[in-house]
């Protein structure tokens, strides 16, 4: 299926994005099962969404890569019609040498052979390892501090690898885009950096600071969020 020229943006490496994504979100916070999230995929699909917008802090990958896969074998669209962006780079896994293999297991979960965008979900990391949300004897949060230019260079390897198409960054301000911007033998810039953006929220100066960059910003929550009273 051809994208008509309004209906996405052309990325900094060249690659289209539909404008317009459907976002699986969080079944532990939006109140769902993970079976509904992947219901809600495939109704989205025939509904004409073509960017689908999952993360591997959702649990849902294997329920989402089930309905983009079923909407490929009922004839629906083929693989090449869907953009998919994994927000799959989670806190835990920011060392060089986790990135690949935490990629490799969304992927397998998926059952796609590759990802159109691959983001950094958060710019702060926890202990590296299994637990998503590592914590100390007192209960609070264990934190590490990988340098993040390293995150980057093994996410450029997984481009160059042929797992993701394109790479980027969510929940990035300006200077933490700089930090990736401004590395030395830096291969490829962020093509995205997904951020909430509403009228409450409308990130002016960060909107002007991607684009002087030909980095776009991606919005999510647009038409405004709650607060859970856990944040």
């Amino acid at each position: 299926m051809a994208l008509k020229p309004d209906s996405y943006v052309v990325l900094n490496d060249g690659n289209k994005m539909p404008v317009i994504g459907f976002g699986t979100a969080d079944p532990k916070w939006a109140k769902y099962t993970k079976e509904l999230s992947g219901e809600c995929t495939k109704v989205a699909i025939d509904t004409g969404y073509r960017h689908i917008d999952c993360a591997f802090l959702y649990g849902n990958e294997v329920q989402v890569g089930q309905a983009i896969r079923s909407k490929i074998a009922d004839g629906t669209l083929k693989r090449e019609d869907i953009f998919y962006t994994g927000k799959q780079l989670w806190n835990n896994n920011h060392t060089p040498e986790r990135v690949r293999l935490g990629l490799e297991k969304s992927l397998k979960d998926l059952q796609l052979d590759y990802m159109d965008l691959f983001l950094i979900h958060f710019p702060v990391e926890f202990k590296p390892g299994d637990d998503l949300f590592p914590r100390d004897e007192n209960g609070k949060l264990v934190f590490h501090n990988t340098d993040i230019r390293e995150t980057w260079k093994a996410m450029e390897a997984c481009r160059d690898a042929g797992l993701v198409r394109s790479i980027g960054v969510s929940n990035f301000n300006r200077r933490q885009l700089e930090l990736i911007l401004n590395m030395p033998g830096l291969k490829y810039k962020p093509v995205c950096n997904q951020v909430e953006c509403h009228i409450f929220l409308n990130q002016s100066k960060l909107l002007e600071f991607c684009k002087s960059h030909d980095i776009v910003l991606v919005g999510f929550c647009v038409l405004g969020s709650g607060r859970p009273k856990g944040w």
